[in-house]
């Protein structure tokens, strides 16, 4: 039996600008784990005293995906208009001055709920311009042979950034408080700049495309191009779409687990702030480990019920979570249901990046944001649940809801049938 070749490092030995792009997007990728934490114990700490404390946590989660329901998609459009490198480096400029300035708020007695609120959506703002172009980056820096070792490797940033930002986050918060936490985030977002300076894009392709200068122009075409878009993975890939809507029970469903963890560290573990950092660092080590088999020895041929698989199984574990048997248990389940949301993400990923074409993938990428944007929606049900009940029966809730909804696409042929051959 022939033995499989390790392939995981073979896209950064052989492309300087996809080396460029990976350093990028493990600074970007990292300093939304440590802000995702750090903010998420800030709120706890300032609404400690109120009976609502829960429904503020978590939805500083729902905060930080609320932008790209509303401006993604149109951002999207700036996305394959622009140039992709420029935009992402004037945007984390930006957000190096708001963290810097937000550190040195959180020193005094001024600081308020509203002020992380605000914050988190300036945050959730540049995610959802940055992201999407960050991905769609990917095609745009290596040949498409070899798209699919570089989608896999550059997604071990997001995972693998999980382990590392909240592992020293929350190090950091239980030692030190808030202000170093936004400096390092502020750090990391100048990493993304120079790692971005001086990366080219040598696999764009040409396309003719020309914005009016006239500002109703500007709108209209604007608001076209987000239809054009839409017109396009409707009637062009129709399973696209699809996976979009189960994306639902990945990203917005299951993802307030992570914003639940201060809550369910310190009522149902009884713990700190540092080992709420250890439990999302474990979500990230399950995840890591996975895209690195994925990087290491490619995909299975059925991507699309490989991602039918990982929404079920991780709405499984996440009904699981909600019986406590003590601190080991809840590290080895996180660590499983960061496996299936990394498994969904990345496959999904790779199936967006190989049947879309350059001038869409922006666009659909953001499209696909919008599930994450979905969360907004479910924070809102998981934090008055987590208030009125126990954020254990918002756990089996939240399962229960997430295994439904995956059974009932199991039915479709087209995302069952998807083999997507790279």
């Amino acid at each position: 039996m022939k033995i499989p070749r390790i392939q995981t490092f073979d896209s950064l030995i052989a492309h300087k600008n996809y080396r460029h792009l990976w350093m990028g997007n493990f600074c970007a990728n990292t300093s939304i784990w440590l802000q995702l934490l750090t903010l998420g114990w800030l709120v706890k700490y300032l609404t400690d005293s109120h009976d609502t404390s829960a429904l503020f946590v978590v939805g500083i989660g729902g905060m930080i995906a609320l932008p790209g329901l509303i401006i993604g998609p149109f951002a999207a459009v700036l996305g394959d208009k622009l140039d992709r490198r420029k935009l992402v480096i004037f945007v984390e400029i930006l957000m190096f001055m708001i963290a810097v300035g937000f550190g040195f708020l959180t020193t005094t007695d001024l600081i308020q709920v509203w002020h992380v609120y605000c914050y988190a959506f300036l945050a959730g703002t540049r995610e959802a311009i940055t992201f999407p172009v960050r991905q769609a980056l990917i095609a745009n820096t290596v040949p498409r042979s070899h798209l699919s070792n570089a989608f896999a490797t550059s997604v071990l940033t997001i995972p693998g950034t999980r382990m590392l930002g909240p592992f020293v986050g929350g190090i950091l918060l239980n030692s030190t408080g808030f202000f170093w936490n936004f400096m390092l985030e502020g750090l990391l977002y100048l990493g993304v700049v120079l790692s971005f300076w001086g990366m080219k894009t040598p696999y764009t392709e040409k396309t003719n495309i020309s914005v009016n200068s006239s500002e109703f122009s500007f709108f209209k075409t604007l608001f076209g191009d987000v239809i054009e878009g839409l017109k396009y993975l409707w009637f062009k890939q129709r399973v696209i779409p699809l996976l979009y809507f189960l994306a639902v029970v990945p990203n917005g469903i299951l993802h307030p687990v992570l914003f639940l963890l201060p809550m369910y560290t310190a009522n149902v573990l009884l713990e700190g702030p540092d080992f709420g950092g250890y439990l999302m660092a474990m979500n990230g080590v399950g995840g890591f480990l996975m895209v690195l088999m994925l990087s290491a020895f490619g995909f299975p041929s059925r991507k699309g019920f490989l991602c039918l698989i990982a929404a079920i199984g991780g709405s499984v574990l996440t009904f699981t979570l909600s019986f406590n048997f003590g601190l080991i248990f809840a590290f080895i389940v996180l660590a499983s249901h960061g496996i299936t949301q990394t498994i969904y993400r990345t496959t999904n990923g790779l199936i967006t990046q190989t049947l879309v074409k350059d001038e869409f993938r922006v666009r659909a990428n953001s499209l696909y944001r919008i599930s994450n944007g979905s969360v907004v929606f479910f924070v809102i049900a998981v934090g008055w649940l987590a208030t009125r009940f126990s954020v254990s029966t918002t756990l089996l809730l939240m399962g229960s809801v997430g295994i439904f909804i995956s059974l009932l696409f199991f039915g479709s042929e087209k995302i069952r049938s998807l083999k997507n051959e790279i």
